[in-house]
């Protein structure tokens, strides 16, 4: 670890006191190096944060120094076409703590006041801090891009990942049949406690074939495809006519194969998705604040085991997410 000056509030801004700061597969991207990301060395990773208001900027008036918060990680101008009507992930200098800005594993970081949301007092900090990168990208690649209605099958990729236990209660929230895939019991019997209807355990059988059969060789409305290359030949193939695949990420690389043949006869959508804006992170976080919705916390560490901690997320052992704690 290194020693860095406390962060200074702009005027618009708070100064939060992390407690806990969650991790993503997008940090482990950024610590080994984005061929278009150019940092300032060194850099403080982290997008997931939650703890309290430490200090304010002179033009805040609805936080004060004492409040619990969470922390919306992706932060907008306010000012482009797309932030004006309510696309702020979309805006032409989008950019999200731990990647293009000074991070949460940190004792303090320093926030727009719009970014951080209260949290109530019987939410911990570690769920909060589990609970916005994951669930706010679940929420609009469902429910905002996909669109998913009661009644259709949802496959889930990769069931263990933070982003999918966060996709399979929003699928199921929204009255799908959800299936999920994994590559252990375990897991998938994990999942089926957070909902999951059918579990296909990839490691005993293909899961594109599975899921073909299982569903009367019609194939399942949306699938969730955050895996990329390994999966997505797989994905467009296990669609039914008419059907959509939402990415929000490429685990396994940045190049897509896709069959023509597939996508025009079949009808299908190939939609990609990333973050959400601020009207879908409050409605979603208020999920999460009434119980609706529950972050999953696999394992917690000490920030000075964060190299541990990337490790134990780099060898997908996790259930969930993974969370530093900082005292």
């Amino acid at each position: 670890m290194q020693d860095y000056p406390d962060p200074v509030p702009g005027p618009d801004q708070v100064v939060v006191r992390v407690h806990a700061a969650a991790l993503n597969h997008l940090d482990l991207f950024v610590r080994e190096g984005i061929p278009t990301l150019k940092l300032t060395l060194p850099h403080i990773l982290g997008s997931d944060g939650a703890g309290h208001i430490a200090s304010v900027g002179s033009d805040v008036t609805d936080l004060e120094v004492g409040d619990r918060v969470v922390l919306n990680p992706g932060i907008s101008c306010g000012r482009c076409e797309y932030c004006v009507k309510g696309d702020d992930s979309a805006c032409v200098d989008y950019r999200i703590l731990g990647e293009h800005l000074p991070g949460t594993y940190a004792e303090q970081v320093a926030v727009p006041a719009r970014n951080a949301l209260k949290i109530p007092t019987d939410l911990s900090f570690e769920a909060a801090a589990a609970a916005p990168l994951a669930f706010m990208t679940a929420w609009r690649m469902l429910v905002g891009r996909a669109k998913v209605r009661p009644g259709e099958d949802v496959l889930i990729l990769g069931a263990g990942a933070g982003l999918s236990t966060a996709a399979i209660q929003v699928a199921k929230l929204a009255g799908c049949t959800v299936f999920v895939t994994s590559s252990t019991d375990e897991k998938l019997q994990k999942a089926k406690a957070l909902g999951a209807d059918v579990l296909v355990n990839y490691k005993a059988v293909p899961w594109s074939k599975a899921v073909w059969e299982l569903t009367g060789r019609r194939g399942v409305d949306v699938i969730v495809d955050h895996v990329g290359p390994a999966t997505f030949k797989d994905s467009v193939r296990t669609l039914r006519k008419g059907g959509r695949v939402v990415v929000p990420g490429a685990t396994t690389g940045s190049m897509l194969e896709l069959d023509a043949r597939y996508l025009f006869w079949r009808q299908l959508s190939v939609l990609g998705s990333t973050m959400a804006n601020q009207r879908e992170f409050e409605e979603v976080m208020k999920l999460v604040f009434m119980g609706r919705l529950k972050p999953v916390v696999d394992r917690v560490f000490p920030l000075k085991d964060a190299r541990a901690a990337h490790e134990y997320l780099g060898r997908g052992e996790q259930f969930g997410k993974v969370v530093l704690a900082i005292p």
